[in-house]
């Protein structure tokens, strides 16, 4: 029987990615491997001229990402990821390129080094698609304060659902889970976590189970 590993957790910027991540790495006794935003050195740049530090922000999110797919690989802990490499490549790069914020060179050169990648990366057991509408991940957004996130703009965090829906229309790699999370609060309601967990354990069981 296949050995459970990687559980990843995706979903737009404000979704609840991180705060799901934790709660369930408590509920369960996994390891929550957590996107790298404060460390990001040109996160706070790329919000205040997203066309100067588009590619620069993007491979750094790729490279750390493909670090964190080796440091699951080697655990012998089960991990549940905030964000995925695919996302990397397929809703924000890709968005950054459509909406004329990263150059034809530049994301041709971002994606020779993504598919060089991406030959080494194993994609998670199971898919976590967290489903949330505009006005749900601005008022999550605005909730958690962070100053440098006030730049984003409503077209920007459209285009990325957009990109998202399509992903996830298509995803093949692996098992996929699909939640929306508009009408949830899993923080504060813990009937809707346990609602949540409940739709995590059908899918494990589903698949390690047979």
């Amino acid at each position: 029987m296949q050995e459970l590993k990687h559980i990843a957790i995706c979903g737009n910027i404000g979704c609840g990615k991180t705060t799901l991540s934790q709660k369930l790495a408590r509920h369960y006794g996994w390891e929550a491997l957590l996107e790298s935003v404060e460390d990001n050195p040109y996160l706070r740049d790329f919000y205040g001229d997203m066309p100067r530090w588009a590619f620069h922000v993007q491979i750094y999110f790729l490279t750390s990402r493909f670090k964190q797919v080796a440091k699951i690989r080697a655990s012998k802990k089960v991990t549940v990821q905030d964000r995925t490499i695919y996302e990397d490549a397929y809703i924000f790069a890709a968005n950054l390129h459509r909406s004329g914020f990263m150059s034809d060179r530049d994301y041709a050169c971002y994606l020779d080094i993504f598919h060089s990648m991406i030959a080494f990366v194993q994609p998670p057991d199971l898919l976590v698609y967290l489903k949330a509408d505009i006005p749900k991940l601005v008022r999550q957004i605005e909730k958690r304060g962070r100053d440098y996130e006030y730049a984003i703009r409503l077209d920007y965090l459209k285009n990325l659902n957009t990109h998202y829906e399509t992903w996830i229309q298509h995803y093949k790699p692996g098992r996929l889970l699909v939640i929306d999370v508009n009408e949830l609060d899993f923080v504060e309601r813990i009937e809707d976590f346990s609602f949540i967990v409940n739709k995590i354990d059908l899918e494990l069981n589903s698949l390690f189970n047979v």
